[in-house]
């Protein structure tokens, strides 16, 4: 499996993701959107961060479970619903990102959500893995 981190210098310099993401690999995952659920199922209050650092980290235990790590992932897509607030947390936000999944980044977008799922979530992450 490789994935290759296309960045073009015509494109403005990425910050936290990759322009593109070109995969050779065997296998395909898809993960579900994930947000702030505790174990129980339960969605977990805070600041968006907080629940950005737990949506992460539950997506990232769905890739390990289907036998990735996060180098494997080549898109993720983040819905927030308050794009100026995950702007303002931008900095936090990528902080917390190179400690749970390091510096490879895939291909990403925010996306202005109206309302996920659990009401009480501010964040949602879904993605796609290719794994040999």
């Amino acid at each position: 499996m490789s994935l290759e981190r296309v960045n073009p210098a015509e494109l403005s310099p990425p910050t936290g993701f990759s322009h593109a993401v070109a995969a050779t690999g065997s296998r395909l995952v898809f993960l579900a959107g994930q947000t702030a659920l505790a174990p129980d199922g339960k969605p977990v209050g805070g600041e968006l961060p907080d629940q950005f650092e737990l949506a992460l980290t539950n997506l990232l235990a769905a890739l390990r479970a289907a036998g990735g790590t996060p180098k494997d992932l080549a898109r993720v897509t983040v819905y927030a619903t308050d794009v100026a607030d995950y702007r303002a947390h931008a900095r936090e936000i990528g902080a917390i990102w190179r400690r749970l999944a390091g510096r490879d980044y895939p291909a990403m977008a925010v996306i202005g959500a109206v309302r996920l799922w659990d009401e009480q979530c501010l964040v949602e992450l879904d993605g796609v893995a290719v794994l040999d």
